[in-house]
C-alpha cells in the first residue's frame, strides 16, 4: 500500500493513522515534490523524517517537467502519473490519498460551475482505478479538515501549512473563501458531499443495475 503524504494536516493525520492502524501491512510513503515553492523540497525532506520515526519507508518524487496550460491540472496530473508509476515500481497494488469532505464539497461546486452533468457531480469517487492492476482510494472522504487537524494537535504531530491553499489565482482557493457565505445561505459542505453521494448511488446503479 503506498500513501501519497504531501506534509499537510490531511495526509499528515494519513500517515499516522495508517501505521497505526495496518501494523501488519507493507506500507510505503511517497512525497511529490512539484518544485513550485522554494520550500517544497525541505516539506519533503520532513516528511520523510515523520516517516521513518513511524517505520515506514520514504521516496520524494520530482515533477521536473515544465508546466503547460493551467499549474494546478498539470500538477494534479503529474502527481497521479508519479504515484501510479512509483507504486508499480514498489509492487503496491493501491494508493490512499487523504482527500476529505471539504475537498469533495469544492469540487462539486467547481464541476457545478463548469455545468457538469450528473456523472462529474458525483464528485470525487471513493475508490478508482488509477493504473493497470492499481487502484486508487480516499478513506478521509467523509472526514472535515478541521477534525484531521485536530487529530494532528492531539497527536502532537507536525504539518505544513501550503501558501497556494489561499492564493486567490486558483478556482478552488477562491471558492474556499467563498465557503462561509455559501454556508449562510444554506449552500453548506455538508449538503453539497451528499448530492454527491446521492449521484455517485445514482451512477452505480445505472451501471449494475442495482437500487
Amino acid at each position: 500500500m503506498l500513501l501519497a503524504v504531501s506534509g499537510g494536516p490531511d495526509s499528515t493525520a494519513l500517515m499516522h493513522a495508517a501505521a497505526a492502524a495496518a501494523p501488519t501491512i507493507a506500507l510505503s510513503v511517497a512525497t511529490v515534490d512539484h518544485g513550485l515553492r522554494p520550500d517544497s523540497g525541505r516539506e519533503a525532506e520532513a516528511v520523510g523524517r515523520l516517516a521513518k520515526t513511524l517505520g515506514l519507508a520514504h521516496n520524494i518524487l520530482r515533477w521536473e517537467t515544465e508546466p503547460r496550460g493551467g499549474i494546478q491540472a498539470a500538477a494534479r496530473t503529474a502527481r497521479y502519473r508519479l504515484l501510479a508509476a512509483h507504486a508499480a515500481a514498489i509492487g503496491a497494488d493501491l494508493v490512499l490519498t487523504a482527500h476529505t469532505a471539504d475537498d469533495q464539497a469544492e469540487t462539486v461546486l467547481m464541476r457545478l460551475i463548469a455545468g457538469s452533468g450528473p456523472a462529474g457531480l458525483a464528485g470525487m469517487r471513493r475508490e478508482r482505478p488509477l493504473a493497470e492492476g492499481i487502484r486508487l482510494a480516499r478513506p478521509f472522504l467523509d472526514m472535515s479538515k478541521a477534525e484531521l487537524i485536530a487529530y494532528c494537535a492531539a497527536n502532537a504531530l507536525p504539518y505544513v501549512h501550503d501558501p497556494s491553499n489561499a492564493d486567490d489565482r486558483f478556482t478552488r482557493a477562491r471558492l474556499r473563501s467563498l465557503m462561509p457565505r455559501l454556508r449562510a445561505e444554506g449552500l453548506t459542505p455538508e449538503r453539497l458531499t451528499r448530492l454527491a453521494e446521492r449521484l455517485a448511488r445514482d451512477e452505480r446503479s445505472f451501471v449494475t443495475g442495482e437500487p
